[in-house]
């Protein structure tokens, strides 16, 4: 289990890619995060597990849910506002919970726990909820404190061994990209299947669509650009034509100018200067 003492006034200003403090950016961004659980979910009871500094407990409490958290960071707990101090407390996610709650929160908390513990969490917050919305990150590997960084995948099969499958209906992007919603079913496991396969057919059409598409766009700009390619060689050939115009009618002007002024007169040489004045005259 990861030690207390790492999720300090440091960890938090530094280990969560911009400081974690109690600003416009992390109230506003958990207060969405509130609007949708309670819009999209309306739970009655929640628990925060892994709270941090309370702001997710603090934004559904001011919408009138009966919201809990839990976190291991005493420096966190201690953080946290005083008007929601009595529903915070210092513990592991892994011990037991003095209650049942209509739905559990869990964001990038487990990719925190070493394997064998984190298991050993999900296990336990199993126990207490029927719905669970859950996000820990896929790919961060870099951050120190980050033991077990696991693929969606990993953590779809974890819940699955408690009965807890993914929400496919349900779209929790509005937590991050990778966020997931796993409920308890007991629906037979050939309906489960079914209900996986519903929504891999329907990616699998639109990525179809979309592939058809793209291909669509690809032939039209090249049908463009040929044409645009078309249309620069007519401009090209046009001016060649009238420089050829122009180059000729400026040889007869030239001729019938010299025809009346003889090479090496006085006349030559001004009508001469007044050709290249005007460029006329290329000799």
């Amino acid at each position: 289990m990861s030690s207390p003492c790492q999720y300090d006034a440091y960890y938090y200003e530094h280990g969560c890619g911009v400081p974690y403090q109690r600003n416009e950016k992390w109230l506003t961004f958990f207060q969405g995060i509130a609007d949708r659980i309670i819009q999209d979910i309306h739970p009655v009871t929640v628990l925060d597990a892994g709270c941090a500094m309370g702001f997710l407990v603090e934004k559904l409490r001011e919408r009138g849910v009966e919201a809990y958290g839990i976190d291991i960071s005493e420096f966190a707990i201690a953080s946290i506002h005083e008007s929601i101090r009595p529903y915070c407390r210092i513990g592991s996610i892994s011990d037991p919970l003095p209650q049942k709650y209509d739905l559990i929160v869990t964001i990038e908390v487990l990719e925190h726990i070493p394997k064998q513990e984190a298991g050993k969490a999900i296990e336990n917050l199993c126990r207490y909820t029927d719905d669970i919305l859950f996000s820990s990150t896929p790919f961060d590997f870099q951050e120190i404190t980050h033991q077990n960084v696991q693929p969606p995948e990993y953590w779809a099969e974890q819940f699955a061994r408690y009965g807890f499958y993914k929400d496919v209906d349900f779209d929790a992007a509005f937590l991050t990209a990778w966020a997931m919603r796993f409920r308890r079913s007991s629906e037979p496991f050939h309906r489960i299947v079914s209900e996986y396969e519903r929504v891999i057919h329907r990616i699998s059409q639109e990525n179809s669509a979309l592939r058809n598409f793209n291909v669509e766009q690809k032939d039209l700009l090249a049908k463009q650009e040929q044409q645009m390619a078309e249309k620069e060689q007519q401009v090209i050939e046009l001016g060649n034509k009238l420089e050829a115009i122009t180059s000729e009618w400026t040889f007869r002007a030239a001729q019938k100018i010299r025809s009346f002024a003889p090479i090496g007169s006085r006349r030559e040489k001004f009508i001469k200067r007044i050709l290249k004045a005007f460029r006329i005259d290329k000799t």
